[in-house]
């Protein structure tokens, strides 16, 4: 029986070695490579060119959205899956963009996983109804414009007007028409709400090295 060739990119050891033992289990698959980061997911994909890559939203060095990006930008037909915690439709829509075939939460069960990469290793898609749900009102809002998420970062790490305009070198006028306009657009009335919300989200993550 012809096996499918898997590649894990999985930041967090514990995680990682889960999902290669479990795949291992499974007659017809095979990991042939595991990364821990974006850039070695980059490396290792060019090495062994798997049949389907598992792939972290959220890694050092490297994000997984970021990863996708340049492997399909070498690999157009990369099968790539996001298997993620993260549920915020930004999330969704991000990896959906840069080209991933599915996007899976890491709370499902074994069989989902499995089904899902058979499905993508066929050539079809899988998401499941609560994502598909979360990217439709994604699509269906105004999105936010590239400056609207610049103040919106620095809304949602305690920047005052003041603070976001010379940040940005704009007036503190432009600054309120921009923040007037991020919360008409997320449906929300001041500037706590819209902080929840981008988080909420996924427009918006806060980490060690501040927001991405």
């Amino acid at each position: 029986m012809s096996q499918i060739r898997i590649m894990v990119v999985e930041d967090h050891h514990v995680v990682r070695q889960g999902l290669v033992a479990l795949l291992k289990s499974v007659p017809d698959m095979n990991v042939v490579a595991e990364g821990a980061d974006g850039k070695q997911a980059v490396d290792l994909f060019r090495q062994h060119e798997p049949d389907v890559t598992l792939m972290d939203l959220r890694m050092p060095n490297m994000s997984g959205v970021d990863a996708v990006v340049q492997i399909r930008r070498d690999y157009p037909a990369a099968r790539i899956i996001v298997l993620t915690t993260f549920d915020g439709d930004e999330d969704i829509y991000r990896a959906l963009q840069a080209g991933a075939r599915a996007y899976l939460l890491k709370g499902m069960f074994g069989d989902e996983l499995m089904d899902a990469i058979r499905a993508v290793h066929a050539g079809k898609s899988r998401i499941p109804p609560a994502v598909a749900e979360r990217l439709a009102n994604r699509m269906g809002g105004p999105g936010l414009t590239a400056r609207e998420l610049d103040v919106l970062r620095l809304i949602v790490l305690g920047n005052s007007n003041k603070e976001i305009g010379e940040g940005l070198h704009i007036s503190e006028a432009t600054v309120k028409t921009h923040i007037n306009n991020i919360l008409s657009k997320l449906g929300v009335t001041d500037r706590t709400q819209a902080t929840t919300t981008a988080l909420q989200r996924g427009i918006v993550h806060l980490d060690s090295q501040g927001t991405q």
